[in-house]
């Protein structure tokens, strides 16, 4: 009976210690399988595309080989190629107002840039109450970098990119400089260094490289640096191709037979230009960012055929709002697109980068940020209708007014003197003085000048027209005004920039700041507001023009208010 109990007991103990032993070992295993979990998890790449978005400076319509130009771009005419074409593709016909809408998903009128460039010696920049679009991919995970050309203020140290949502920064903070020496000019005694790493001068960084090479040295170094598991926005801002006409010698043998000295140079510029995004590409590839990649194309405004850029057939230049000024080259190239090699007709705007952007990133989009932009990704990757049906391309109250506009020429709706542009379907209105409206060709195989030049397009402005009217999809060119033969649909359009007028704030376009010069900085473009303590930079911020705050603290008389006529940087 003993024997039997104590064989009991001892089967009964094995059993326990086997039992103990298996859940040991078993959380032992288990344990060591979610420590492999976690780091595999850490291992896997994130299902949120790296975002790369390259804005060129005044490329023209014309001045892609995809578009029928003599200048050679096979990089650029192979990623379009292989993705997707944006042939109804609309910016900003200036710098500051294409920068500031990319960024803020917002019209101008929405944030009072509606006037202008934001120029170097103005206490002016983005407003600061409105959330950009790197602060918003950075909120949903991502590295933030910026690479290039700024313009969109920098009077204190709020405004800089850093400030913005970038991590870091590399580039100028003006609209144009030197290629090589990186100094700026705004006039007699207002020259100083414009190249920062960060919110400091880049003296160590500086070798004298051509820009376009530098930045894409860095653009680089970035990808080799940055870990491929981390989702990446990069932010490619290049200066070219904004005069100052420079470039490396090599590239000028290309274009020999060009006897324009101007649209020489400039096609030397974008032939350099197309090489720069064949390394980046390249580097995307070589550092495994490719397959996980929406790479966006754009350029900021229209050409400028006075310095050797073409818009050609399109109508108008740089600084109009003619389709010359505002109508761009763009595209998506990208592995993650549905439908590639096609080409999108879908009415796109600048803004619309913001929320297809951060949508795509995973990010949030609040219901009172009020965005003017609209997520056309399903429009751009699987050709399906576009969310947007309308562009306010500009309100802009403080430019010269047309003599022979008034309200009785917009049948009491709207002020015709006022310069404005409206697209609406394949309707487009003009008001005002929309700008220089000629068709130039390029001008490739004249030595002579525009004013000169023999096609003989020039518009007479003694017609008297404050108000034109066009079928942009029957008349991409702007060459028959139908503002007299329908004038219902006229009205139409003039009631619809009255309700966006009413949505405006207050312009933003302050006198010039003589404490900008940059020898009171060590003879560089910087940062030079010191905002007082008892200021509440909040409510600074609200305030549109900061006219109670700037008549405190500055000293010098207002510049008398001239006619806004000049070139815009």
């Amino acid at each position: 009976m003993l024997c039997t109990l104590w064989l009991l007991l001892h089967m009964l103990f094995v059993h326990v210690a086997r039992t103990r032993c298996h859940q040991q070992m078993s959380w032992e295993n288990w344990n060591g399988h979610s420590q492999n979990n976690r780091e595999n998890e850490l291992d896997k790449p994130s299902t949120q595309p790296h975002i790369i978005f390259i804005l060129v400076d005044d490329q023209g319509f014309r001045d892609v080989g995809y578009h029928g130009s003599e200048i050679k771009t096979p990089t650029l005419d192979r990623l379009a190629a292989e993705g997707v074409k944006l042939e109804n593709y609309y910016v900003q016909p200036l710098c500051s107002p294409s920068r500031s809408q990319l960024m803020t998903g917002r019209y101008q009128i929405h944030t009072g840039l509606q006037h202008s460039i934001i120029r170097a010696t103005q206490p002016n920049c983005l407003p600061l109450e409105n959330v950009t679009l790197p602060q918003k991919l950075k909120a949903a995970g991502y590295d933030t970098h910026m690479v290039g050309k700024w313009h969109l203020g920098f009077y204190k140290r709020g405004c800089m990119p850093t400030q913005r949502g970038f991590d870091t920064f590399f580039g100028s903070l003006l609209g144009s400089g030197d290629y090589y020496s990186h100094y700026k000019c705004e006039g007699a005694g207002m020259c100083g260094y414009d190249l920062h790493e960060g919110e400091e001068a880049a003296w160590e960084q500086d070798r004298g490289l051509y820009s376009t090479l530098m930045y894409t040295q860095k653009a680089v170094s970035i990808l080799e640096n940055h870990d491929p598991r981390r989702p990446l926005f990069l932010y490619m801002a290049y200066q070219a191709v904004h005069s100052p006409l420079q470039v490396p010698e090599r590239y000028l043998e290309r274009y020999k037979s060009i006897p324009n000295i101007y649209r020489r140079k400039y096609a030397a510029m974008v032939s350099c230009l197309d090489e720069a995004v064949h390394n980046l590409t390249l580097a995307l590839k070589r550092y495994g960012y490719y397959d996980n990649m929406v790479l966006v194309y754009s350029s900021d405004n229209g050409g400028q055929p006075l310095v050797g850029g073409s818009n050609w057939p399109l109508r108008g230049s740089k600084a109009t709002y003619w389709e010359g000024g505002i109508r761009a080259v763009g595209f998506v190239h990208s592995p993650l697109l549905v439908k590639k090699r096609t080409k999108c007709r879908a009415l796109i705007h600048i803004t619309d980068w913001f929320p297809t952007l951060v949508t795509l990133g995973e990010g949030t989009l609040d219901e009172d940020m009020n965005l003017d932009g609209y997520d056309v990704w399903e429009s751009i990757s699987e050709g399906r209708r576009c969310p947007r049906q309308d562009i306010l391309h500009n309100i802009d109250p403080m430019y010269v007014k047309a003599k022979n506009g008034s309200w009785k020429a917009g049948y009491g709706l709207w002020n015709t003197a006022i310069r404005a542009a409206l697209r609406v379907g394949h309707w487009k209105l003009l008001t005002g003085n929309p700008g220089y409206s000629d068709w130039v060709p390029p001008q490739t195989f004249s030595n002579q000048m525009l004013t000169k030049r023999w096609h003989n397009e020039r518009v007479n402005w003694d017609r008297g027209k404050s108000v034109w009217l066009f079928n942009i999809t029957a008349d991409p060119y702007e060459r028959s005004d139908l503002s007299q033969r329908y004038p219902v649909i006229v009205k139409k359009m003039l009631m619809r920039l009255a309700q966006y007028n009413r949505t405006a704030v207050p312009v933003r376009y302050p006198a010039k700041d003589l404490r900008s010069n940059p020898q009171y900085n060590g003879g560089v473009w910087g940062p030079w507001y010191e905002e007082e303590k008892a200021v509440d930079s909040e409510e600074e911020g609200v305030n549109g023009l900061l006219t109670n705050h700037l008549a405190k603290t500055r000293p010098w008389k207002k510049t008398k208010k001239g006619k806004v006529r000049r070139m815009a940087d």
